[in-house]
């Protein structure tokens, strides 16, 4: 398989992407990530773990460091996500299972909220 080319097309898929579907595609990898880390914690497969968590980790940041933070919902948002990453840490810290599944039904639930703004969004701008 041409490798290279699979990565142009990734590349160019995530390009024309609007902001809310790669919002979509951020926390669906966090989601994803948070379920492998606790499938590794049930395997005792604790590098594997590890690597997730970080992985959720740079995501959260990468989020945080995109917000306009000049407007008070922007503010709001980067303390949820201060709090993710306190969770992170706790998570990485004790390995544990229902920790892990909170922050991802945070992270879900915050998912579907920007997805919904989204739409509203994409329809007012269809409106006008």
């Amino acid at each position: 398989m041409n490798n290279y080319g699979y990565q142009n097309y990734k590349q160019q898929s995530i390009s024309t992407m609007t902001s809310g579907e790669l919002l979509t595609l951020l926390f669906d990898e966090s989601a994803k990530r948070l379920t492998k880390a606790e499938m590794a914690v049930k395997a005792e497969n604790y590098p594997e773990f590890e690597a997730c968590m970080n992985r959720v980790s740079e995501i959260i940041r990468y989020l945080d460091s995109t917000l306009d933070k000049t407007y008070s919902i922007g503010q709001e948002i980067s303390k949820l996500y201060e709090y993710f990453q306190f969770q992170i840490a706790r998570i990485k810290a004790g390995r544990n299972i229902e920790l892990i599944q909170n922050l991802r039904s945070m992270l879900l639930d915050l998912k579907n909220t920007f997805k919904e703004a989204d739409r509203i969004t994409q329809a007012e701008l269809v409106k006008n």
